[in-house]
C-alpha cells in the first residue's frame, strides 16, 4: 500500500503547470506533464505530454511526443506521437505529426506531415527544408544557398529541396573537424 502512495506521488511531482508569461527555450530530457496556461514565446522541447491550455497563447517551434492544443500556437509543431487540436484551438504553422486529431471548432492553418512514429530516428530518412533548418537551427534561406553551391548535400525534387539525415549528419560531423 506504501508503494502505492509513493508510486503515485511521483507521478503527480512530474506535472509542471504555467500561467505565467515566459520566453526562452524549455527543454525536458525526462518525461513530465507540462500545462501552459499563459503566454510563452520561444522554443518547447518536451517529453511525456504537453497540454496547451485555451487562454494560452504560444509563439514557440515545438518538439513532443503528445501535444494536445486547445489555445492559440504560432510556430511549427513536431508530434513524436500523437497531436490534438481541440476547439477553441487556433494552430498556425506547419506540422509533422505520427497522429493527427482536430475536432471540430478548431483552426488550422499550415501544412500538415503525417509521419510514422519514430521515424524521424530511422537513418537514411529523407528531411524537407523546414525540418532541416529546425535540426540545424540554421534559416532556410541560408540552406538554400548552400544546397545550390553544394556546400551541403541535397537534392532539388521539383519545386522543393529534399536533404537524407545520415549524409546531413556525416555533412555537420566532417564540417566541425575542419
Amino acid at each position: 500500500m506504501r508503494k502505492d502512495r509513493k508510486d503515485a506521488g511521483q507521478t503527480q511531482d512530474k506535472v509542471l503547470d504555467v500561467n505565467a508569461s515566459m520566453q526562452g527555450t524549455l527543454s525536458f530530457n525526462d518525461p513530465v506533464n507540462l500545462r501552459i496556461n499563459g503566454s510563452f514565446e520561444g522554443k518547447l522541447i518536451t517529453k511525456g505530454t504537453l497540454m496547451i491550455g485555451d487562454n494560452a497563447q504560444v509563439k514557440a517551434d515545438i518538439d513532443g511526443e503528445n501535444i494536445t492544443i486547445a489555445g492559440t500556437v504560432t510556430g511549427n509543431v513536431v508530434a513524436r506521437r500523437k497531436l490534438e487540436l481541440v476547439a477553441p484551438a487556433r494552430m498556425i504553422g506547419n506540422i509533422t505529426a505520427a497522429t493527427l486529431v482536430v475536432t471540430e471548432g478548431a483552426l488550422l492553418e499550415g501544412n500538415c506531415k503525417m509521419v510514422f512514429e519514430g521515424a524521424e530516428r530511422n537513418t537514411g530518412r529523407k528531411m524537407s527544408l523546414s525540418e532541416v533548418s529546425r535540426y540545424l537551427e540554421v534559416d532556410e534561406e541560408r540552406i538554400v544557398r548552400w544546397a545550390e553551391s553544394a556546400k551541403i548535400p541535397g537534392e532539388r525534387v521539383g519545386d522543393s529541396w529534399q536533404f537524407d539525415k545520415e549524409r546531413i549528419d556525416e555533412w555537420v560531423n566532417s564540417e566541425r573537424i575542419r
